[in-house]
């Protein structure tokens, strides 16, 4: 069992190691970014990177709380499903308006990877290695689509 300080430590000290290890990487538009904080400039979608215990995922989520601006959201990103997953070249698991931790309604699309921890530095390797061509996928998918949420800001 890990203490919550330790935990957080050994987070921080990954995300501190995977933005070192992304600096470098330009955005699709030849920008500098944050890539762990990545900002997609539309209230409320994000892409979002976790690295727990069991497991590491990347997805896009929408988590308005106006439920109505969320499905304009989620069906607005249904329309470019298929450019996703071919930016990316796979397929994604897709969520409507499922609860969160705390009950909210969220809504994604995501990859997740099983059986990584990120207490386990020899993990980090293999989470890296799973993170960083799908967040640089998002990234481009996104370079191409944002366009299309301007009236969803």
């Amino acid at each position: 069992m890990y203490k919550k300080s330790e935990i957080t430590q050994t987070k921080h000290e990954f995300w501190t190691a995977f933005g070192a290890y992304m600096k470098p990487v330009p955005s699709a538009e030849g920008y500098r970014v944050n890539w762990q904080n990545y900002k997609t400039g539309v209230k409320q979608l994000f892409f979002r990177m976790k690295a727990e215990r069991d497991f590491t995922s990347i997805g896009i989520e929408l988590n308005h709380q106006d439920l109505d601006i969320q499905e304009l959201q989620y069906e607005q990103l249904l329309l470019f499903k298929k450019l996703l997953h071919t930016t990316i070249g796979e397929e994604w698991v897709w969520e409507f308006a499922q609860p969160d931790s705390y009950g909210r309604p969220i809504s994604k699309a995501e990859k997740v990877l099983a059986g990584t921890n990120v207490m386990n530095r020899e993990d980090w390797p293999a989470i890296i290695s799973f993170l960083k061509p799908r967040i640089i996928a998002l990234d481009e998918f996104w370079s191409n689509v944002k366009y299309g949420f301007e009236d969803l800001k």
